[in-house]
């Protein structure tokens, strides 16, 4: 019934039906999230960017070597990286989360530290973490989201900083059944000789892990800190049917994780953009989530999640604020 009276708002509207397409459907899932015909604004905007650090980075997947990891999140913290810029520029809020990154920061507001340890182990060789660790990393991104809400975000997105995530999200989706070669990709700028290799390295974590029993089994065994903490925090944020929004593969990765402990988390879940990297739209389309914005994007941080703030936000305002054919005493004739 409440489904039916929002379409009917939306049709109402001084434009003829369905004109505005998926800014449509993304107010009238705002709509749904907040229990009413017409959506309220967000009042707090925030991106939550969570680091860690992988043990399979030795097997030569990535451009960077793993110290980058550190120095990026000391550049988020110093407001110098994209996120940043962008977030700036949406006036959002940024804050990152020391999930797992080989490095001890110093204290900064900025930073929340719930570090589950300096690194995962390599997870071609052995299992990534202990399934303690595991779930302690689904507790601490629960804790980051309570405080998210306690803080008064309305809308949050989610980010990640860590080299090598491309090549954990991969093990990850390969370990719920995805074809590797369908998935694998580069994140950043590597050789075609290196891209064979993360392959590889990805087929070696399979043969050596399977079978995989459940999700927390697949985190475990080839996932990462961050992954699983921007698991908890989706499970968390989005069980308060609040908006979150996704924003490339490692994060729809750790999605992909919650989904599978929780498939109704996609009603409260947006995906910002399409990422270059081909797996990810793999991933979406399994998860019945359409991209809001396609701008060949593949950097990460929240960077594409934080863009499609400003649409979300004119779909809702065009629920609030266009008039209705009433309102404006237009004719509607027989069809829109």
């Amino acid at each position: 019934m409440l489904r039916e009276d929002i379409q009917n708002r939306l049709d109402s509207l001084t434009k003829p039906k369905g004109s505005l397409g998926f800014l449509e459907e993304i107010a009238a899932k705002m709509a749904m999230m907040q229990g009413g015909v017409i959506p309220e604004l967000p009042k707090k905007k925030a991106v939550y960017v969570f680091a860690a650090d992988h043990g399979v980075v030795a097997e030569g997947v990535s451009a960077y070597p793993k110290g980058v990891t550190s120095e990026m999140v000391l550049n988020m913290l110093s407001g110098g990286a994209a996120i940043n810029v962008l977030s700036r520029h949406v006036g959002s809020e940024v804050h990152l989360v020391d999930a797992g990154v080989d490095y001890d920061f110093e204290d900064n507001p900025n930073l929340i530290k719930l570090k589950v340890g300096h690194g995962t182990h390599n997870c071609a060789v052995e299992a990534a973490m202990t399934p303690d660790q595991a779930m302690q990393s689904i507790e601490n991104g629960r804790t980051v989201a309570r405080m998210a809400i306690e803080h008064g975000v309305e809308l949050a997105a989610i980010g990640d900083m860590g080299i090598g995530n491309t090549t954990i999200a991969t093990t990850v989706a390969a370990a719920f059944g995805y074809d590797i070669d369908s998935i694998v990709d580069i994140g950043t700028k590597i050789s075609a000789e290196q891209l064979h290799t993360k392959a590889q390295v990805v087929r070696r974590a399979m043969d050596l892990h399977r079978p995989f029993t459940n999700p927390i089994d697949v985190l475990t065994k080839v996932g990462g800190f961050c992954f699983g903490e921007m698991a908890g925090f989706i499970l968390e944020f989005t069980s308060h049917h609040l908006p979150l929004v996704l924003d490339g593969y490692p994060t729809t990765a750790g999605a992909l994780i919650a989904w599978k402990l929780d498939p109704g988390i996609t009603d409260y879940l947006f995906a910002g953009h399409k990422s270059w990297v081909k797996g990810h739209i793999v991933i979406l389309r399994d998860m019945g989530l359409r991209p809001i914005l396609d701008l060949d994007m593949r950097l990460g941080e929240g960077t594409g999640a934080v863009l499609s703030f400003g649409i979300i936000e004119a779909a809702v305002k065009i629920m609030r604020e266009m008039a209705t054919f009433e309102d404006a005493s237009i004719s509607t004739g027989s069809e829109q």
